[in-house]
């Protein structure tokens, strides 16, 4: 681990009480026009700052795309097909092995990766990535998998033929409160599959952990929770077990949404703020400004969105309805966890779209000061 010594970042967060509460959507619009936008539903302000220290956990990372914290060990997924396992000064690169070779192309890849909850004793735990059909179209899958001694391996497919593309494969994997597997699935660059309930494409999917439709989804024997989704990334629940998400929108109009199951979020009938009957209009959204938003957690009860053309770490502040920029100046932002007071975030400036400083990509860590 890497500390600047007597560095101090500029992380904005709005304060209330002893708590913080600075609170929380294309390819990730770098190649949308941002023309003809919308105005926001809520805004994007500036927070009151506070100096926040700033440390480099791993770095030439290249490419990471999900971050897993277990104990004393920081687990990330890159593109390429690899498991980062970083403990300490130790960092190991571990081989998935996959049924199908991972097709890092465009934005597919090795994206969503999380631990079992009972990790320690199974060394198991589940994956999102892009791969080639037979007829040579890319698709995404989740997967099982297993830790061994020098790789992981995939032990059963879980969810197959998710439709994929060079762009929009959504990829976020979470395990929710219920116990639940939720996968985020892109509209993979076809807008119509995102109104079709009975495509995977455009929706947030719901399944066991044995790949299996639960009884009370609101679809019968289907794993879509929600649609009308362009392509999130990003998957986080309040204390409440409130889920949102985060996703790209068409010339910027990137969103917020609280998601409710069965609910269509509209696209591509709606965008922005645009409303219609029966489609749900998102909680907040960035108007003429780009966020594109990915990894999502919530901090002290205030959700947190990873930006890669924004290259910020968001807080959307429920109170106000706006979104502030708190951790800037690392470039593109992949994802966030939050763990033991810490907010940890992954850059990405690898990926093709960035500005690579020296030893990009990283983990950071974030601490606040009290």
């Amino acid at each position: 681990m890497i500390i600047y010594p007597g560095r101090k970042t500029t992380l904005s967060l709005l304060i209330f009480g002893a708590a913080l509460l600075a609170g929380c959507s294309s390819g990730e619009n770098d190649e949308q026009s941002e023309e003809n936008a919308e105005e926001p539903a809520g805004s994007v302000s500036e927070a009151q700052t506070e100096d926040w220290d700033v440390e480099v956990v791993a770095e030439n990372l290249e490419v990471p795309w999900s971050l897993n914290i277990h104990e004393d060990t920081y687990y990330m997924t890159n593109r390429g097909g690899e498991v980062i396992e970083v403990n300490g000064e130790e960092t190991e690169r571990l081989l998935l092995n996959t049924s199908d070779e991972v097709a890092n192309e465009g934005e597919g890849g090795l994206l969503g990766f999380v631990l079992a909850e009972d990790f320690t004793d199974s060394q198991e735990g589940y994956a999102y990535y892009t791969y080639r059909q037979d007829d040579g179209a890319l698709a995404n899958r989740v997967v099982a998998v297993e830790r061994e001694t020098s790789q992981w391996n995939e032990t059963e497919v879980l969810l197959d033929h998710i439709p994929g593309n060079r762009i929009h494969n959504g990829g976020r994997l979470e395990l929710g409160p219920d116990g639940y597997l939720y996968a985020t699935a892109g509209d993979s660059d076809e807008p119509s599959l995102a109104q079709d309930k009975d495509s995977l494409a455009g929706s947030i999917l719901r399944m066991t952990v044995e790949g299996e439709v639960p009884e009370d989804n609101p679809f019968e024997n289907s794993y879509v929770y929600s649609y009308g989704h362009r392509n999130p990334q990003g998957l986080a629940w309040n204390s409440d077990g409130h889920l949102y998400s985060s996703e790209h929108g068409p010339n910027a109009q990137d969103e917020i949404n609280v998601i409710e199951p069965g609910n269509n979020y509209g696209w591509p009938e709606i965008t922005g703020s645009e409303s219609a009957e029966g489609l749900k209009t998102p909680t907040i959204q960035s108007g003429s400004t780009t966020w594109a938003p990915s990894g999502t957690a919530f901090f002290r009860d205030t959700l947190l969105t990873a930006g890669l053309r924004g290259e910020s770490l968001y807080a959307y502040d429920e109170e106000t309805e706006e979104m502030n920029a708190v951790f800037d100046g690392e470039g593109r932002l992949r994802d966030v966890k939050t763990e033991d007071g810490n907010v940890y975030v992954l850059t990405n400036n690898t990926d093709g779209r960035g500005t690579p400083a020296e030893n990009d990509d990283r983990l950071l860590r974030l601490t606040p000061e009290e």
